[in-house]
């Protein structure tokens, strides 16, 4: 069931409240800009906000414009939503997200994907840069995200979402959607596409992970390792959609023989990565419609 709203109906100022609060002003103030329902989202993560200029008779908001919603501050996340088609398919598109090291709060992390549902969203695909543990990846390949470790403080989907209007809730152990995972693993054979699947480590950041906590991590089981992603699949697990992730790594860590990485490092390889990224989307987009 999604929110109807009325023409009639005028946003409220909602700032000083939670993000269940705010979902449906933000909302309706997407809905009068953009008066389609679109199935299927996409988090354009570092690297590849470029992938939302293929959305043909696309209507873009700024996230300032948008009320109560954080603004990304981070380099190469335009912090705008993009909607439009996709193949001909309705698609919402987030260029860019925010941050917990950027000074947002776990409840302002979780506003845009409220949002989403309250759109009438069942399917996001989120997508994200991040460095390697796993010896096996090379910097340019493509991680489906099988499971994570939280590592950022985030609650987990313990309770049932308001937002999610009437949606049942998934235990944090099926996270992660096989059937999607199926597809997008049969989009990369399709393109000759390596893709790894793997356990994605979130952390708060803003600094990368000293050599210690690459070996760390790795033992713990991680094969990449970021600083977003999990805030949104659990708020997102919450409501009831599905949920395919996808990390491009950026750099391998060498723990023995480290490198330094910058922030633009990381877009140039992200970038790499973006055709075979694309090609992955759109077939998850033309089974989930």
């Amino acid at each position: 069931m999604t929110m109807s709203f009325s023409p009639t109906d005028e946003p409220l100022d909602l700032s000083n409240y939670t993000s269940i609060s705010r979902a449906p002003s933000a909302g309706l103030f997407i809905r009068r800009q953009w008066p389609h329902v679109a199935r299927v989202a996409v988090v354009l993560g570092t690297g590849l906000g470029e992938l939302a200029e293929l959305l043909t008779t696309a209507t873009v908001i700024e996230y300032r414009d948008i009320p109560g919603f954080p603004r990304s501050t981070a380099l190469a996340h335009k912090g705008r939503l993009v909607c439009g088609e996709w193949s001909g398919v309705p698609v919402m598109a987030m260029q860019g997200r925010c941050h917990l090291y950027e000074g947002y709060s776990v409840d302002d992390l979780k506003l845009p994907i409220r949002v989403l549902a309250v759109l009438g969203v069942q399917t996001l695909i989120v997508t994200n840069a991040a460095g390697g543990l796993n010896s096996a990846f090379a910097a340019g390949d493509i991680m489906l995200v099988d499971d994570h470790i939280n590592l950022m403080g985030v609650r987990g989907t313990a309770s049932l979402d308001p937002a999610a209007l009437g949606r049942m809730h998934r235990p944090s152990a099926h996270l992660y959607d096989p059937a999607l995972a199926s597809v997008a693993t049969m989009a990369a054979r399709q393109h000759n596409s390596p893709l790894h699947r793997g356990v994605y480590v979130g952390v708060t950041g803003p600094s990368y992970e000293t050599r210690a906590e690459y070996r760390a991590f790795r033992r713990l089981g991680g094969d990449c390792v970021g600083m977003s992603t999990i805030p949104e699949v659990l708020v997102a697990a919450a409501n009831g959609m599905r949920i395919l992730g996808l990390s491009t790594v950026t750099n391998v860590a060498c723990p023995d023989a480290p490198k330094r990485v910058t922030a633009e490092e990381v877009v140039e390889v992200a970038a790499i990565a973006r055709p075979r990224v694309r090609a992955i989307i759109e077939a998850v987009i033309a089974s989930a419609n």
